[in-house]
């Protein structure tokens, strides 16, 4: 590869190590053997339209080339595209990875071999690389050069738009006529320049990573994304063209698409001599025979055709590699040929394991160089859809949303897609025995074919996830037969570990069967009470049904488990129980009070009785009133957390015990959490009687009541609050305490939290992801860990005490960046965005200021974590050691599920922060009740119980389940109304999203909408400390 070692990449001149790209072959398995001999000289051109020239050894197979590309480019994903070339006959086929090349490339000097993209995956967030989406963008590009992506000229326009952001940046009329002008996107474009431009304006401050996931979503909408028309005719002798896609074989009549065999449907693919043919699996409902023949130009086509759809459907529906048959003894019947390299599975499953490093890379067209590590996901408020733009075609989305067993198959959301089981499937690939056998398509119900349980599972993301990945629907699954609620959803370029799988869509959340009859709710809506006190009561009841449950999984579920178990001790048994009893008692009396009163209310009870039983004032103070004689209780709350932690400190048994509990469906928090359950509640009723208080004016009947619960409540809160707001950040401590390997002494006395998130570390190899932790005397920098545990590993740490900081973007180029200098080093970070750099900078000067005014920096802090000495010149990245698992103590395997769900997880995928300001802002932003869900692509409303807490929505079929079906965190997610083009037209209705990620809400009034928004605004937007500190007590720091 002589062109490889001549010039350098653009990895290896920014003083990265070369990446060897992503190998098609499994763990300690050999290439193919190449005898060293003369080197033959291969053209290869790039998707830029640049050309690069590669010497490989003249009996190399096709893989040593195509890596060799892969290498060249440093590009990990490299599965996803192929090597291009004119045969002898001038026909475009694909170089065979098997083969020798000279047995393919018969001239080399005479061809140019292109390298495109192959396999078009059903949703680009599935793609986790910053590169592998800038290539895909490039081929997009290309397409409409070339006419193979048509679409009507408002999609064109837009497209081309994300384009020209990407390229020049920002919207300037003269810099883009001039662009426009130099630059020919596609055939007669000066007809479209001024809707281009338009459309260009709206795209001020998109990067252009944004630009081109903008791109690649609009684009894979598009009917002939992805597509290559093969001419072919019908037994009638029509001409027809015929594509395959991953979703299964399309037929097409000109550029319209007339007919679909999804592999679901396909039994086996074959050809003879020039018929194509397609055996289908038996269906009484369809009319179409058995065996499906169509004729092709010669043998070639025909041949060429059924390998690229065997390739595809290895690719997108086997779990890895098939196997290849055994070589015939006498003679063979059929062609050989089978899939070489690793499928899209493997591929997802390899980049999350970290099995690469992140590089950088140039953009040929663009003027801003891109940096992978640092590049955040695009951010969702720049994302249009074709369908508003064109027409229906335009905007239908060629995707697969294939489940697991467990789960019935649903396209109620097109725009999401279920990642893999965490169930092991059986790794064998599927017999393809001269044809194509497949899987159960997304619009069937599962089979029973054993072949159903080989198939994969598309991914999304964050992108999530779980992202991405996640990459997921940003749902994770807590019911019975899937995963814990404890995966979750990940952005496409911050993909989870390989053990930590995406999360599922709850069965239940999908079945349209669940959909409730819109009309049932409107009679219901119109028959219940409407003023504005009626729902505030309401309010109660719904968030005391919780508090109820909350306080059933210490009372009943705990207290079970901890019978079972000889491993606590009486002591601590005895304060715990018998101060959580009580309250349990009394709020099951209250809570069965506030129903009386509401039916009443609503006529349901006692329907003549009226006026006098409108209000709920009077069973507020009685019930508050009563509620203080359990203070006694409440102020042993502290005393509760503080032993349980010590008993856990000191019992490994105690310690296993509690974390098997956390694993069980019903613990959907930590359990540490669900101590302060009751000094929460108290915030709560105050709350809801305040905004009592302001509707009603001082000549209501129930004013007097009010007030007077109003003050009594105040009192209580006042005498708590100092006393919770320590337990809140001792329990805050001890939580971050399980999500660190290397730091054995983060609870000390004196300690506080201030803030986590994520920021990019400045070093060697360019800037890599850190998580940071930023306490009142120092700041952690960790990074996650390649095990079960999903731990993240403590790096280094530099104390608060003496340190300055400073803006440093133009000293090292690089937007959003800060330098920090301790006493002993200095490190170099950068933020995702401009916001986050202010948080965090506003945070850092307040903890230094803090710091200061102390006796002097901490002795010691990090005993359990050799010192950190590392530069921002630091070049490897740490990886966790046996010693570093076994201090933990813990059964990595049993933990993985829990340790997946956590804040820091979260911000870690969405590339976000947390303060503790917004812990406390989201322990009074609580909020249950019923409310109506609604997919992007999905035509009725399904009613779930939700509940609201923690920066997560957990849903639930009814407020009587004891554990959620699955839940949505909220951090990073954007929180508008539907516009006119979504065609939502109901009221109270408000809209999630988070990149392609689209749910739609629907409350029951204007009073309950108002309140869903308010509490979900403050999960989705953090407040800054300055607004959040002016409307209440300081915290402790």
């Amino acid at each position: 590869m002589g062109e490889t070692e001549q010039r350098p990449t653009a990895g290896s001149r920014l003083g990265a190590q070369e990446n060897a790209g992503i190998s098609t072959l499994e763990h300690g398995q050999k290439p193919p053997m190449t005898t060293p001999g003369k080197l033959v000289s291969i053209k290869i051109q790039m998707l830029d339209d640049t050309q690069e020239t590669f010497d490989i050894p003249q009996r190399a197979p096709g893989k040593v080339l195509h890596d060799a590309v892969c290498n060249h480019l440093n590009l990990v994903e490299g599965d996803y595209f192929g090597l291009e070339f004119p045969d002898h006959k001038k026909m475009m086929v694909w170089l065979d990875l098997l083969k020798p090349v000279m047995k393919q490339i018969r001239r080399p000097k005479h061809v140019v071999v292109k390298f495109v993209v192959k396999f078009f995956p059903p949703d680009h967030a599935q793609l986790q690389e910053e590169l592998t989406r800038y290539l895909f963008a490039l081929q997009v590009k290309q397409d409409l050069a070339q006419g193979r992506l048509t679409c009507n000229d408002t999609s064109t326009a837009l497209l081309i738009s994300h384009i020209v952001q990407s390229e020049i940046g920002d919207f300037d009329e003269t810099i883009d006529r001039e662009h426009l002008a130099k630059n020919k996107y596609i055939p007669h474009q000066e007809a479209l320049e001024d809707k281009i431009m338009e459309f260009h304006r709206n795209h001020m401050g998109q990067t252009p990573a944004e630009s081109d996931f903008q791109l690649l979503e609009i684009a894979r909408r598009l009917e002939m994304y992805g597509i290559r028309l093969h001419p072919a005719k019908d037994r009638e002798g029509t001409k027809i063209n015929l594509a395959v896609a991953n979703t299964g074989i399309l037929v097409f009549q000109g550029h319209t698409k007339i007919n679909a065999f999804n592999w679901a449907k396909v039994r086996k693919l074959s050809f003879k001599r020039k018929r194509f043919l397609i055996k289908l699996r038996p269906d009484v409902n369809s009319s179409f025979q058995d065996t499906l023949e169509f004729l092709m130009a010669s043998r070639d086509f025909c041949k060429s055709f059924w390998k690229i759809c065997v390739e595809h459907h290895a690719f997108f529906r086997l779990f890895e590699e098939p196997k290849p048959k055994p070589k015939p003894v006498l003679f063979s019947r059929g062609s050989s040929f089978r899939f070489s390299g690793r499928t899209q599975k493997q591929v997802l499953d390899y980049v999350k394991e970290g099995g690469h490093k992140k590089v950088q890379f140039e953009r040929k067209h663009s003027k801003i160089h891109s940096i992978r590590s640092l590049t955040a996901q695009p951010s969702e408020q720049h994302t249009e859809t074709a369908r508003a733009y064109g027409n229906s075609n335009d905007a239908a989305a060629v995707q697969s949303c294939r489940q697991g067993k467990e789960l019935k198959s649903s396209t109620e959301d097109t725009g999401q897609h279920k990642s893999p089981s965490l169930k092991k499937s059986p790794k064998e690939g599927r017999k393809v025995d001269g044809a194509v056998v497949s899987a159960v398509e997304e619009e069937e119900e599962p089979t029973k074919d054993r072949m159903q349980q080989n198939r994969p599972q598309s991914q999304q993301p964050s992108t999530g996830s779980l992202t991405g990945s996640p990459h997921l629907s940003e749902l994770s699954i807590n019911s019975q037969g899937g995963p814990s609620v404890a995966n979750m959803t990940l952005s496409p370029n911050l993909s989870p570990d390989a053990k930590q799988s995406s999360p599922l869509v709850s069965p239940l959340l999908n079945d349209p069967s669940c959909i409730r009859a819109e009309d049932e709710e409107e009679v219901k809506r119109k028959r219940f009470p409407t003023e504005k006190a009626y729902f505030i009561a309401k309010e109660v009841a719904t968030t005391e049904r919780t508090y109820l449950k909350d306080l059933e999984v210490i009372t009943s579920w705990f207290q079970s488990a901890v019978s079972k178990e000889d491993c606590m001790p009486e002591t601590l048994k005895n304060l715990i129980f018998s101060n959580f009893e009580p309250l349990h008692k009394f709020h099951a009396g209250f809570l069965k009070e506030i129903e009386q009163r509401l039916a009443l209310w609503e006529g349901r009870s006692n329907a003549h009785i009226k006026g006098d039983y409108q209000r709920i004032g009077d069973v507020m103070l009685k019930n508050i009133q009563s509620m203080k004689q359990l203070t006694i209780h409440l102020r042993k709350h502290n005393e509760i957390l503080m032993e349980l932690e010590n008993g856990i400190k000191n019992s490994r048994k105690l310690e296993n015990f509690c974390r098997d509990f956390e694993l069980q469906k019903v613990c959907y928090l930590p359990l540490n959490t669900f101590l302060l359950r009751p000094l929460h509640r108290l915030m709560h009723y105050k709350q809801i009687m305040e905004r009592l208080c302001k509707h009603y004016p001082p000549s209501h009947m129930d004013f007097r009541d009010s007030r007077a619960a109003l003050a009594e409540i105040s009192e209580m809160v006042a005498q708590l609050h100092g006393n919770m707001i320590k337990m809140e950040n001792f329990q805050k401590l001890h939580e971050l305490k399980k999500d660190l390997i290397g730091m054995d002494n983060l609870v000390i006395p004196g300690r506080e939290f201030i803030r986590l998130g994520s920021l990019s570390k400045l070093s060697g190899k360019g800037l890599q992801q850190r998580m940071f932790f930023l306490f009142n005397d120092i700041l952690l920098y960790t990074s996650r860990g390649l095990t079960a545990s999903n731990q993240f590993k403590v790096h280094g740490h530099l104390q608060l005490y003496g340190m300055t900081m400073e803006e440093s973007e133009e000293e090292w180029g690089v937007p959003h960046c800060l330098t920090l200098r301790g006493q002993h080093q200095s490190i170099v970070v950068a933020a995702s965005t401009r916001a986050e750099m202010d948080k965090w900078t506003e945070d850092i000067q307040m903890a230094i200021d803090l710091a200061e005014k102390s006796s002097g920096p901490a002795p010691e802090l990090l005993a359990s974590s050799p010192p950190d000495n590392k530069s921002p010149d630091e070049t490897t990245v740490d990886q966790e050691s046996e010693d570093d698992l076994s201090a933990s103590r813990t059964s990595l395997e049993r933990q993985s599920p829990h340790r997946g769900n956590t804040t820091v997880h979260v911000c870690w995928h969405r590339n976000t922060s947390v303060s503790m300001v917004d812990f406390s802002i989201a322990v009074e932003n609580q909020l249950s009740g019923n409310l109506l869900r609604k997919f992007k692509n999905s035509n009725g409303w399904q009613k779930l119980w939700v509940v609201f807490t923690n920066f997560c929505m957990f849903f639930y079929k009814s407020h009587q389940d004891n554990h959620p079906l699955a839940s949505l965190p909220l951090l990073g997610y954007s929180l508008t109304l539907p516009s006119e083009s979504e065609n939502i037209h109901k009221d109270y209705v408000f809209k999630l999203h988070f990149k392609s990620h689209v749910y739609y809400f629907r409350a029951e009034s204007e009073y309950t909408f108002e309140r869903w928004m308010e509490v979900i605004r403050s999960a989705t937007s953090s407040a800054s400390r300055t607004r959040a500190l002016s409307h209440k007590e300081p915290h402790a720091y």
